[in-house]
C-alpha cells in the first residue's frame, strides 16, 4: 500500500472525529510548541473533532499539563492528555510489582514515587526498579548504564519503563530517553514491564478517555493517530487498528529529502518498506 503523503491535516480531517496526537516532535519540540501544530488542533477542534494528546512523557497528565502551560500551549487545542507516566504510576500503587522501588531517572521526576506516597529504596532492598530516564540526558548515554545493568539483572528485578522511547529532540539537541536503557536490560535477559506507545494499554485506556469526553464510544475508523517515532507512534497506531500519520519532519527529518515540509514519495516508501510498516498517510509536519 502506498503512503499518501498530505500537505495538511485538513486535506482528510472530514473523515475522522477524533486524533490521538504525539507531542515530542509534532505538537512542540521540548521547548516551543509549532504553531502550524496548534493551528491545525485548533481547526480540528473547531469542526467537532476531539484531540487527545497522547505522550510518552514519564509523567502523570497533570504535570504535562503543566508544561504545556509553561510553553504557553492554547488549552483549546486539546481535549485531554493520556501520559505513559500515568500509566506506569497505576502500577506503582497496584502492589503487584511490591512497594519498594529504585529510582533511576532525573530528580525532577522522582515525583513519580512520592506522589502517590512511595519512596526511592535502595537498590540492594527494592523489590523492582523504577526507570524514568537517563539521570542527566545531557551528559549521559546508555554505555554510562552498563554496570545500573549488570547490577539488577544480578539481582533479578523487573523494570518498570516509564517512557518506551529511545531518542527524543528538544530543540536542536538529541537526547536519550529510558526505553534505551530499558532496550538494553531487556536485551541481557533482564524483565521489563513497558508503559506508553507502541504498547496496548495506552491506546486502550485513550479509548477510555476518548469515550468519556465524546459522550460514548468512537469506532476506531473514526480515529486518526498522529505522531513522528517509527518505533513508537506508528506500530502503536497501527497495531492499534488506527490510521495513522507518520510524521516525517521529527525525528527522521533528514531521511526523505532536503525540504523537511515536503518529503519526497520514493526514499518514503524504501524507509517503510525497511521498517517493516504501512502507514496510511505521512505529513512532513503537522499542519
Amino acid at each position: 500500500m502506498t503512503c499518501q503523503i498530505l500537505t495538511s491535516l485538513a486535506e482528510i480531517s472530514s473523515d475522522y472525529d477524533a486524533i490521538f496526537c504525539d507531542l515530542w516532535g509534532c505538537y512542540h519540540n521540548g521547548i516551543d510548541p509549532y504553531p502550524a501544530a496548534i493551528a491545525a488542533c485548533q481547526a480540528f477542534r473547531s469542526g467537532g473533532g476531539k484531540v487527545i494528546l497522547l505522550t510518552n512523557a514519564p509523567r502523570p497528565a497533570a504535570s504535562v499539563k503543566a508544561m504545556l502551560d509553561r510553553m504557553r500551549a492554547p488549552e483549546d487545542s486539546y481535549d485531554a492528555i493520556v501520559s505513559s507516566g500515568a500509566a506506569c504510576q497505576a502500577a506503582l500503587i497496584s502492589g503487584r510489582h511490591g512497594k519498594r522501588f529504585h529510582y533511576v531517572g532525573p530528580e525532577r521526576d522522582l515525583h513519580m514515587l512520592t506522589d502517590v506516597g512511595l519512596s526511592n529504596t535502595p537498590l540492594a532492598d527494592a523489590d523492582a526498579i523504577l526507570l524514568t530516564g537517563l539521570r542527566d540526558d545531557r551528559t549521559e548515554t546508555p554505555d554510562d548504564y552498563a554496570a545500573d545493568i549488570a547490577a539488577w539483572r544480578a539481582a533479578g528485578l523487573v523494570v518498570l519503563c516509564a517512557n518506551p522511547d529511545i531518542i527524543v529532540d528538544r530543540g536542536e539537541m538529541r537526547l536519550w530517553c529510558a526505553g534505551a536503557i530499558a532496550q538494553r536490560y531487556e536485551d541481557a535477559g533482564g524483565e521489563v514491564l513497558w508503559f506508553g506507545k507502541p504498547h496496548a494499554p495506552v491506546y486502550d485506556r485513550c479509548h477510555e478517555v476518548l469515550a468519556e469526553i465524546a459522550g460514548g464510544e468512537v469506532q476506531k475508523a473514526s480515529i486518526l493517530a498522529i505522531g513522528d517515532g517509527i518505533l513508537t507512534d506508528v506500530p502503536g497506531g497501527i497495531r492499534a487498528g488506527l490510521d495513522t500519520i507518520f510524521v516525517t519532519g521529527g525525528l527522521s527529518a533528514t531521511d526523505f529529502g532536503p525540504d523537511v515540509e515536503s518529503p519526497r514519495q520514493a526514499p518514503l516508501e524504501a524507509f517503510l518498506v525497511e521498517q517493516g510498516l504501512t502507514p496510511r498517510y505521512a505529513i512532513g509536519r503537522l499542519r
